[in-house]
């Protein structure tokens, strides 16, 4: 599989406006099998919760969706994870930044199915650095991402899903929502996180 299209154009697309929109990112029969993957695994889908670890709760008044946390149960994923660590250590290159992990689940919207206006991040809380999202098909309408202006209510983008296309932003600067899906729509949602370790101890993922 060919190295994803990441040039010096998207990474100066982050420098200046803190996010890209990467079409054609994902070799399509990589695509392929990740939706394959989906299908495989769609009896454990898990209705989403917010908040992280011990504070994680369910509540469908902010978001409806079903989600599977990578567990390199097939050849899809761990050739899905080893594509984000070569953009990983691109980040790294350009930004400096640290980035030292990477962590994603699989995303399925049903009809009616969406994510309220929300940060993947709060500014000095969190690890996250950049959220990524890759569509894995095309559905006919619904479900568009929407990321707002920094601490604005005017919209910044309106990206509609299609397959293969990557959308990278900064976590802690965007708020964005996922509006009501028409038809089913799958995406992969990750993070590039820093280590925000105590006294040694390596920060767990999600």
């Amino acid at each position: 599989m060919n190295a994803p299209l990441i040039t010096d154009t998207y990474l100066d697309a982050i420098e200046r406006t803190g996010y890209a929109v990467v079409e054609n990112a994902i070799d399509e029969s990589l695509i392929a099998d990740l939706i394959a993957d989906c299908y495989r695994i769609n009896p454990h889908f898990h209705t989403a919760g917010i908040g992280r670890l011990n504070d994680q709760q369910i509540n469908k008044t902010v978001r409806k969706d079903k989600t599977f946390w990578f567990d390199s149960s097939s050849q899809a994923q761990i050739t899905y994870l080893a594509t984000m660590e070569a953009i990983k250590t691109q980040l790294n290159r350009g930004f400096y930044l640290g980035l030292f992990d990477y962590e994603c689940h699989y995303a399925k919207y049903q009809q009616g199915d969406f994510y309220k206006k929300h940060y993947d991040a709060f500014k000095g809380r969190s690890n996250r650095i950049f959220t990524t999202v890759c569509y894995l098909n095309t559905p006919e309408s619904g479900g568009e991402l929407v990321i707002y202006k920094p601490k604005s209510k005017d919209i910044e983008i309106i990206i509609k899903p299609q397959a293969g296309l990557l959308v990278m932003f900064e976590s802690e600067r965007f708020m964005h929502e996922v509006l009501p899906a028409n038809d089913v729509r799958y995406s992969i949602a990750g993070w590039f996180r820093k280590n925000a370790s105590i006294s040694g101890i390596i920060d767990p993922p999600r």
